[in-house]
C-alpha cells in the first residue's frame, strides 16, 4: 500500500487526528487532506471530493473519511469512478467491506464510534484483502461480482 489518505469535517476532526497519529506510528505514509485546522473547518461535501478524486485517479489505494455519521462522506465519495466507499459502525463491517465489497474508502461517524472502536476498524480495514478468509466458492463469486460492479460503474458514469 503506497499511502493512506485521511480527511474529516469538523465533527470528525478529533477522531481523524487520533487515527492519523496511530497510522503514522505504524510507519504508514498518511496524507491529511483536511480539515487540518479546527478553527477553519471544511464541510464533508468539500473534503470527500478531494479524497475520492485522489483515490479515483490512483494517487492512493485506500482512504479514511470521518464526519458525524460517516454517511455524508460515503455518499459524496461514492460518486467518483472506481471509488467504493463504505460507512461502517463496527470492526466486522470494516473487515467485510474489504473482504466482500473491496471497498477502498472507510467512512466512520465520530458521533457513533468511540476512539478504540475506530482504531480497531482502521486496523481491520487496512489488514483485509478482497475475498480474504472466505470459502473458495464465495471468493470466485465475489471476484466475478467485482468485475460486474466495475463494469456497471463505468456504464453508469459513462467512463
Amino acid at each position: 500500500m503506497n499511502k493512506i489518505l485521511i480527511g474529516s469535517d469538523k465533527s470528525g476532526f478529533v477522531l481523524k487526528e487520533t487515527i492519523k497519529e496511530y497510522l503514522a506510528a505504524q510507519g504508514l505514509d498518511v496524507e491529511d487532506l483536511g480539515t487540518t485546522d479546527i478553527e477553519n473547518p471544511r464541510r464533508f461535501c468539500d473534503v470527500a471530493p478531494v479524497v475520492a478524486q485522489a483515490v479515483s485517479s490512483g494517487q492512493a489505494e485506500r482512504a479514511i473519511l470521518i464526519c458525524g455519521t460517516g454517511m455524508g462522506m460515503a455518499q459524496v465519495a461514492g460518486m467518483y469512478p472506481g471509488v467504493f466507499a463504505a460507512a461502517c459502525e463496527s470492526v466486522y463491517a470494516a473487515r467485510m467491506c474489504r473482504a466482500v465489497n473491496n471497498s477502498n474508502i472507510l467512512c466512520m461517524g465520530a458521533w457513533i464510534v468511540g476512539t478504540e472502536m475506530a482504531l480497531e476498524m482502521v486496523k481491520a480495514f487496512l489488514a483485509t484483502d478482497h475475498t480474504e478468509g472466505l470459502e473458495e466458492w464465495r471468493q470466485a463469486f465475489l471476484k466475478q461480482a467485482l468485475c460486474d460492479v466495475q463494469s456497471l460503474d463505468k456504464e453508469v458514469r459513462g467512463r
